[in-house]
């Protein structure tokens, strides 16, 4: 048996040997990272905390991550709430737009249930970056989106022609969101009757049909 099949079927028998101990490390940093930030803050967290939290010496974080900046890039790409969702959604059966909407929300809250961590990291990327490394997510996001567009825009789908399509997927998407953000708002509160038992179904019903009633208008 050759060197490389004995290592191929080494890496077999044991994956974790197939890791190296540098992507070990670098996930070790990422993790730590991730739960300080989460918990104390961007701003308050320090590489040094990072590294002790990690296992590692101070120096050797920065083998892998140039600055904490760099780490928080890093965390926001790959656990943005759209990269956890949007997998999802791509899985949700559906003969039509209203039976795919349905079955999305059904099984984002199954899969995703209560992520507070989620919104957590969207308020640091908020207020502590104001949104500065969005456009980075979004280049890892919009690729993955084209297929629910695809959906809605498909004949018979049901969905108004005279809505630009990248707005449907912004505002399908943005209600999701805005229910894991009201959610994790008022989890913890006293609330009045009702609001607290809300459902992510509840919020793509009022998506697809609005709130008013069939024929009424605005009054101008």
């Amino acid at each position: 048996m050759k060197v490389n099949e004995r290592s191929f079927l080494r890496a077999e028998m044991f994956p974790e040997e197939s890791v190296s101990k540098g992507e070990r490390t670098r996930a070790a940093i990422l993790d730590s990272a991730y739960d300080l930030f989460l918990t104390q803050g961007y701003s308050a967290t320090s590489m040094r905390q990072i590294a002790q939290k990690a296992g590692i010496a101070l120096g050797g974080i920065y083998n892998h991550f140039e600055s904490k900046d760099a780490i928080f890039q890093e965390l926001i790409i790959s656990k943005h709430p759209y990269l956890q969702i949007l997998p999802v959604l791509q899985a949700a059966p559906g003969a039509t737009t209203e039976e795919f909407i349905r079955n999305a929300a059904r099984l984002v809250e199954q899969e995703m249930g209560h992520r507070s961590d989620f919104i957590k990291l969207m308020f640091i990327e908020i207020v502590e970056f104001e949104g500065r490394h969005f456009p980075k997510v979004l280049e890892t996001v919009f690729p993955m989106a084209l297929p629910l567009l695809q959906r809605f825009i498909a004949p018979g789908s049901g969905v108004r022609q005279d809505m630009p399509p990248p707005y449907l997927i912004r505002a399908f998407i943005g209600n999701i969101l805005a229910f894991y953000l009201t959610d994790f708002l008022v989890g913890n509160a006293s609330v009045p009757p009702g609001i607290g038992e809300m459902k992510l179904e509840h919020f793509m019903e009022i998506f697809m049909h609005g709130v008013l009633e069939s024929g009424s208008q605005n009054a101008e």
